[in-house]
């Protein structure tokens, strides 16, 4: 059962925020969600979750679900909302996991609140922009567009996303196959995530191609970088370079997983999580 509140914040606007409340869970994971999606806990991972006691609690962006649009939200946000979301549920210490473009959130939180988060979990992420390699090699044509718009502002990200063709994420069969079974319920969070329109879909885009406000350099509590082999949406170069940039990193590349069917193997990662948040 997952509870579902709302939450104000100092300045008047509003978090939609998520708890799934184990009363036996002594292991909580805040979990950030990618684009467009709504913070949804992750329900493929629950029987997981209840067998390592892990708690999830989360939150959607602003401007995605029930919260309050926030323009110009830069990644490094991430940690005000988290902590905002922990605190108002009473508790202090917290692992970070996310998907996609969920993972600069989660990273943002172990570099900025080192004293609360534990561990982080980043799957299908991609690195700041700019960055020492080819950012764009392998990425899916849809994905180039979009992005390089986003790095050019936000007025040329609003033109590109009124004239451009639909967003083709180039799934592999890994993929749709997963889509087809448990990760499903991606479709569920996509359709949540874009009932409020573009908007928070560009903010997204715009956060990741401005600068993160942190360094992943910063990240020094314990990291674990999944990322797919097979991945056309957010190649797995952007995982690797993450890897080689946190100094306390480990690196999972799954070479015949894509972009969503890399979630498929993410239980193991739960265990990690488990072993690491001391």
């Amino acid at each position: 059962m997952v509870a579902e509140f709302d939450l104000t914040l100092p300045d008047g606007s509003v978090l939609h925020a998520y708890d799934t409340g184990q009363a036996n869970a002594d292991l909580v994971v805040v979990w950030h969600h990618g684009t467009p999606n709504t913070g949804a806990p992750p329900r493929p991972l629950f029987a997981e979750s209840d067998r390592l006691r892990i708690r999830w609690i989360s939150y959607d962006r602003p401007g995605y679900g029930g919260s309050t649009p926030a323009p110009d939200r830069p990644i490094h946000s991430a940690a005000t909302y988290s902590s905002a979301v922990a605190d108002a549920l009473a508790i202090e210490r917290f692992a970070a996991m996310g998907h996609s473009g969920g993972g600069p959130h989660a990273l943002a939180c172990g570099a900025l609140l080192p004293e609360r988060v534990t561990a982080v979990v980043s799957v299908s992420s991609m690195a700041p922009y700019p960055a020492d390699f080819d950012y764009f090699a392998g990425m899916n044509a849809s994905g180039i567009g979009a992005l390089t718009a986003a790095a050019g502002g936000r007025e040329a990200k609003e033109r590109y996303e009124a004239t451009a063709d639909e967003y083709d994420p180039e799934f592999t069969p890994a993929d749709w196959a997963a889509l087809d079974g448990d990760w499903s319920w991606f479709g569920e969070v996509v359709r949540t995530g874009n009932a409020n329109g573009p908007g928070p879909g560009i903010d997204d885009d715009l956060a990741y191609m401005a600068p993160w406000g942190f360094d992943p350099a910063d990240v020094r509590v314990p990291v674990l970088i999944v990322h797919g082999g097979q991945d056309r949406i957010i190649p797995s170069a952007h995982g690797e370079w993450l890897a080689r940039r946190c100094p306390s990193a480990e690196l999972w590349l799954r070479p015949a997983e894509g972009h969503i069917s890399v979630m498929t193997t993410a239980a193991p990662a739960l265990d990690w999580l488990r072993a690491h948040a001391v």
